[in-house]
């Protein structure tokens, strides 16, 4: 296809929204060096650098930020209008592009997205799982999913689930080769797994609350790392303590197989919200799933 002011920019905002060459090319059905002439002779046309690179990387420039971001949903939208123009009458079709959190998957989003794929086949999800900050308008994204303290005042928040705990578990092992921490300073003497935060790279300290009162506590141990299910393996099996999503350990809990510490001292937060730009201009494809996930919550409500 000869190259147009239009094919170019849309190999941009590929490349612009996964920050790889070799993603946006697979995206778009081209190859890598196809897709980097096309950017760079989008950057000529424009006379400025739309993106950094490396051998290992790709990031945005200033003007590149600002491009995709202003033209992002636009493009999107016109694509969508030409899927939308040979669909059967009534048929939603189009592409949801999503950020969640590791937290969310099992309690909130599969329940949303089976329902979502039945009724909706020719809609493609794109779910990107990662439990760092993004901006989803930078990256392109239609909405995303995070705990109601961590989602700008700026957005519109759908809930999707109730108001939640974090709490301190460990095996029945580990608690009788250890012992039971009765207040949140104990923790300082125990072996305790933990999240590392993927944004900065720093251990995660624990937050823990009693009526006005709250603790953050520097825990220290074995193992770090940014997944959840990892931790909850090394709990289960007695190696330490874990500071939890309480939906994520309740089979566990139920089972036995962990057990609740500090129970008094769980901090409580809002619960998981859905959240978009409130200036965004919805496509029909996010509309729908934003009707599925509202219609899911309020059932499991």
């Amino acid at each position: 296809m000869a190259l147009t002011p239009l094919n170019a920019l849309n190999a941009f905002l590929a490349v612009g929204r996964r920050r790889s060459f070799a993603a946006a090319a697979t995206e778009l059905g081209i190859s890598p060096s196809a897709l980097s002439q096309q950017v760079r002779q989008l950057e000529s046309r424009l006379g400025v650098p739309l993106l950094t690179r490396t051998t290992r990387s790709v990031a945005l420039t200033d003007a590149g930020r600002r491009l995709l971001e202003r033209a992002g949903p636009s493009v999107e939208q016109a694509l969508e209008a030409l899927q939308a123009a040979t669909a059967s009458a009534g048929e939603v079709t189009g592409r949801v592009r999503l950020s969640v959190p590791t937290i969310s998957l099992s309690t909130v989003v599969t329940p949303i997205l089976l329902r979502f794929a039945q009724r909706h086949p020719q809609v493609e999800v794109e779910l990107r799982i990662e439990d760092r900050f993004v901006d989803i308008v930078a990256e392109g994204l239609d909405a995303g999913i995070r705990p109601f303290e961590a989602v700008e005042r700026d957005m519109v928040q759908v809930r999707l689930s109730k108001r939640f705990r974090y709490v301190v578990v460990g095996s029945p092992a580990y608690l009788k080769r250890k012992g039971i921490p009765q207040r949140p300073e104990d923790l300082l003497d125990h072996d305790c797994v933990n999240i590392l935060l993927p944004s900065t790279g720093a251990k995660y300290a624990w937050e823990l609350e009693r009526g006005r009162k709250t603790w953050r506590i520097p825990v220290r141990g074995p193992v770090l790392a940014t997944h959840e299910g990892v931790l909850v393996a090394m709990a289960e099996a007695g190696l330490a303590l874990m500071y939890a999503f309480e939906p994520t350990v309740a089979p566990h809990l139920k089972r036995g197989t962990l057990k609740l510490v500090l129970e008094p001292y769980a901090a409580w937060v809002e619960g998981l919200f859905l959240y978009f730009p409130s200036r965004a201009q919805v496509s029909p494809a996010f509309r729908a799933f934003l009707d599925v996930a509202r219609e899911v919550t309020a059932e499991r409500a």
